[in-house]
């Protein structure tokens, strides 16, 4: 299937979601995952109106960004080493992976503009995982303030690979109650108001529970080897 017909049924499915809990479909963000195919794939993508796109290596991350820079909105989802910052920052728009200090701060100190940032929390407690715990999220959060650079618009989760509908719904369930004890805090570098959560096996769960940025990878460009 082209990538179209791929975004077609997820619109879909996505309508259908969100009519049944009573959300507009203007609320979610289709973040389309491209860290698994090829550019000319990701240029099929871009063509079908999606401009919002999610790598996780900065290496290919770069290589990417060479054919494409700025036509896309480019999201950093994954991990993100402090001396990898340099390289991304002033490319990217948003970074959805943040929970370390030291990334804040090259953050703060390479960067020519404030960057939207959602603070990752390891909601599942996974050890192959990265992010925060529940616990530590508050303060991490209000030391931030140090880093005017830096804002945090929302929380991001990645839930279990199982298939356990209700255990990934607890994960998501339990990052929407986060985000609403952070905002709830009305700090003025921390809006926190998104949740970037739900990829191609889970996403309708998502936004069952409030999602409003999906990463969704496989169900809309495939992988590597649907690209050749």
């Amino acid at each position: 299937m082209t990538v179209l017909d791929n975004l077609q049924q997820i619109h879909a499915k996505v309508e259908q979601v969100c009519e049944k809990v009573k959300r507009n479909s203007d609320e979610i963000t289709i973040i389309g995952v491209t860290k698994y195919v090829t550019i000319e794939r990701t240029e099929e993508l871009i063509a079908t109106g999606i401009n919002n796109l999610g790598e996780n290596r900065t290496e290919e991350f770069l290589h990417k960004y060479d054919s494409i820079g700025e036509r896309a909105n480019w999201h950093f989802i994954g991990t993100l080493q402090s001396r990898k910052v340099k390289d991304v920052i002033d490319k990217v728009q948003v970074i959805h992976s943040l929970d370390r200090l030291s990334v804040a701060k090259q953050i703060n100190n390479r960067s020519t503009e404030t960057i939207d940032c959602f603070v990752q929390v390891n909601v599942s407690r996974e050890d192959a995982k990265h992010g925060l715990e529940e616990d530590e999220v508050l303060e991490f959060i209000q030391e931030l303030e140090a880093f005017d650079k830096v804002r945090v618009i929302g929380l991001m989760t990645m839930a279990p690979h199982i298939e356990d509908k209700e255990e990934i719904r607890v994960v998501f369930r339990r990052l929407a109650q986060l985000r609403d004890v952070i905002a709830s805090e009305t700090l003025s570098h921390a809006p926190c108001t998104q949740l970037s959560m739900g990829m191609s096996n889970d996403y309708d769960i998502a936004i069952e529970e409030g999602a409003t940025h999906i990463r969704i990878g496989s169900e809309l460009v495939g992988s590597t080897n649907d690209s050749r």
